[in-house]
């Protein structure tokens, strides 16, 4: 391990103790520990205007996989892309203000260090049908695009019903792979 993939997990420890999170969550949620991207690229604001990036291969697919929804009038709305490892915690605490427990939290959000969003590969899926980040996602013509299509530009559901990691079904979140 290099001194500053080191110091990377470190920092994620460090994070962990302060939020709560349990010394097995990675092994018991079989999650590794994802590196922060650093040359990320826009693909359009979310309706509510928050840029949304990604690594220059995903964005480049993206592109791909949005033009093709589009021609077929499917409307794939970007939310959310990157976000650091500050920003996952800042919203983790976020939570813990309103009261809310830590387990409960790690079913929707993943801990510091562990989200995909982390790598400039994932990506939040909406369209104008529903409202952004429910369940309902799965029950829109885009969702079924993205089911049929989506692999053939390199995305996949990364939180399907009864994952494996433990979080809440994520029909809006895919994660593109080489």
């Amino acid at each position: 391990m290099s001194t500053l993939q080191s110091e990377y997990a470190a920092r994620i420890e460090e994070l962990s103790r302060e939020l709560g999170i349990p010394d097995h969550y990675a092994q018991q949620r079989q999650l590794s520990l994802q590196s922060e991207a650093t040359d990320l690229v826009s693909v359009g604001a979310s309706p509510e205007g928050n840029d949304c990036r990604l690594i220059r291969p995903a964005a480049r697919s993206w592109n791909y996989m949005h033009a093709a929804a589009r021609a077929l009038a499917i409307e794939l709305q970007p939310l959310s892309g990157f976000r650091s490892v500050e920003r996952q915690a800042k919203i983790i605490r976020g939570k813990l203000d309103l009261g809310e427990k830590i387990p409960d939290i790690l079913r929707s959000i993943a801990a510091p260090g562990y989200s995909e969003h982390h790598t400039g590969r994932a990506i939040d899926i909406s369209s104008p049908e529903v409202l952004p980040l429910e369940e309902a996602f799965a029950n829109t013509r885009a969702f079924a695009w993205l089911i049929r299509h989506a692999d053939e530009f390199g995305f996949k559901l990364s939180f399907p019903k009864h994952n494996p990691h433990g979080f809440v079904y994520e029909p809006w979140h895919w994660c593109w792979h080489e």
